[in-house]
C-alpha cells in the first residue's frame, strides 16, 4: 500500500513540475536540445564544445543537432527535440524569422526556449544570451574611421535572414552617419551577404573595385568570414593593408590576417563566456529559477529577456589576450 501512495505521489509530482501530460525529465538532470545553425563553421563547434561542457557540469544533458544551412532542416530537427521529450531549446537560428511554428509547439509541450547569440524574431522566447551586438558594430567603425577619418567606406553586411547583422549595421551606422551628414565619409555602394559567405564577399568587393577603379578606403565586413573574401578580392589588386577592414570572432585565419596588417581588427567575444552563460539560463529556466538578465530586446512578438555580454576589441597590439584566454596558442597564431 504504500508503495502504491509513494507511486501515485511521484506521479502528481511529475504532472504539476512538468506540466500536464508532459513527462518531463526532473530538474536535477535537465535535458537540453542544442539546435545549431551550421557545425561546418569553426566558430559554432567552439560554441557546442564549451557549452555542452558547462550543461553537463550543471548535471544536464546536451542533444546536438546541426541545420548545416537549412532552415527546413532546422524546422525539422527542433520538432524532433521536441518530440524527445528535452525540457529546454537552446537555438542558433539559421533563418530568425521561420521558427514562430516550430517555437509555439515547444511551448505547447511546456518546454523553455533560449535564444542563442542570434534573436529568433516573432515568437515566444523565453531568454536571448549573445553579446552586444550594436556594441559590435560600434567597435568595428570606429576602428576603421580611427585610421581614415576620411574617403569611401563600402558596407559588407552580413547574412539578410540573421537579425544580428542587421543589430551590426545599427553600431556601424551610429558611427559613421555624423561623418556622412559632415562630408568626411561617403558610403559608395553596401550589401548583405548571403550566409556570410566569403566567396560570395569576394565576388562583390571584386565588382566593387571594378566599378570604383579601385577607389576605395575602407571595407566595414560585419565578420571574419566577409573580411577574408574582401582582403582576397583586395589582394588580387594588390590593396590589402592598404584599405582598411574590419571583422569579428577572432577566426584564427582572420587573426593571422590582424598580426600581417591586412585586416585592421576583429571583435574577440569570449565564446566560454557565452556558451556558459547561456547553459546557466537554460538550467535556471527548467528550475524556476531567474537568471541574471541585463536588457531586453523586442523581437517582434514580445519583450525578450536578455543577457548581453561585453565584445573586446583585437587589433595589433593586443591578440596576445587571446593566447591567455586559452583561445589559441602562440604556435597557432604564428602559423606553426
Amino acid at each position: 500500500m504504500k508503495k502504491m501512495i509513494k507511486a501515485v505521489s511521484l506521479a502528481c509530482a511529475m504532472l504539476f513540475t512538468g506540466g500536464v501530460g508532459v513527462a518531463h525529465a526532473d530538474a536535477t538532470n535537465p535535458k537540453i536540445g542544442f539546435s545549431i545553425d551550421d557545425l561546418r563553421l569553426e566558430r559554432w563547434a567552439r560554441d557546442r564544445d564549451y557549452f555542452t561542457a558547462a550543461a553537463q557540469k550543471l548535471g544536464a544533458k546536451v542533444y546536438v543537432q546541426s541545420a548545416d544551412a537549412s532552415e527546413q532542416r532546422q524546422i525539422a530537427q527542433i520538432e524532433n527535440l521536441i518530440s524527445r521529450g528535452v525540457d529546454v531549446l537552446v537555438i542558433v537560428p539559421y533563418n530568425a524569422t521561420v521558427l514562430n511554428n516550430a517555437i509555439r509547439e515547444a511551448k505547447k509541450a511546456k518546454i523553455k526556449v533560449v535564444s542563442y547569440d542570434r534573436l529568433i524574431l516573432n515568437a515566444d522566447v523565453d531568454a536571448y544570451v549573445s553579446f552586444d551586438n550594436k556594441a559590435v558594430g560600434e567597435l568595428q567603425a570606429q576602428s576603421l574611421v580611427n585610421l581614415k577619418p576620411k574617403g569611401n567606406y563600402y558596407l559588407l553586411g552580413g547574412a539578410p535572414t540573421d537579425n544580428n547583422a542587421k543589430i551590426l549595421r545599427e553600431g556601424q551606422m551610429k558611427v559613421l552617419q555624423p561623418l556622412v551628414d559632415k562630408g568626411d565619409i561617403k558610403i559608395v555602394g553596401k550589401q548583405w551577404v548571403k550566409d556570410w559567405s566569403a566567396s560570395e564577399a569576394m565576388a562583390i568587393v571584386e565588382n566593387v573595385l571594378t566599378a570604383s577603379g579601385n577607389k576605395i578606403d575602407a571595407v566595414v565586413a560585419s565578420n571574419d568570414g566577409t573580411a577574408g573574401g574582401a582582403i582576397q578580392a583586395l589582394s588580387a589588386q594588390k590593396l590589402a593593408g592598404k584599405v582598411v577592414v574590419s571583422g569579428q570572432d577572432a577566426d584564427l585565419a582572420a587573426v593571422r590576417r590582424v598580426i600581417a596588417g591586412t585586416q585592421t581588427m576583429t571583435v574577440y567575444k569570449p565564446l566560454r563566456a557565452l556558451a556558459s552563460n547561456a547553459a546557466n539560463v537554460a538550467v535556471q529556466l527548467v528550475r524556476n529559477q531567474k537568471p541574471g538578465y541585463n536588457a531586453q530586446m523586442h523581437n517582434g512578438f514580445k519583450n525578450v529577456d536578455s543577457l548581453l555580454l561585453k565584445p573586446v576589441l583585437l587589433n595589433k597590439s593586443n591578440v596576445d589576450l587571446l593566447v591567455k584566454d586559452g583561445f589559441y596558442t602562440q604556435s597557432q597564431l604564428a602559423g606553426k
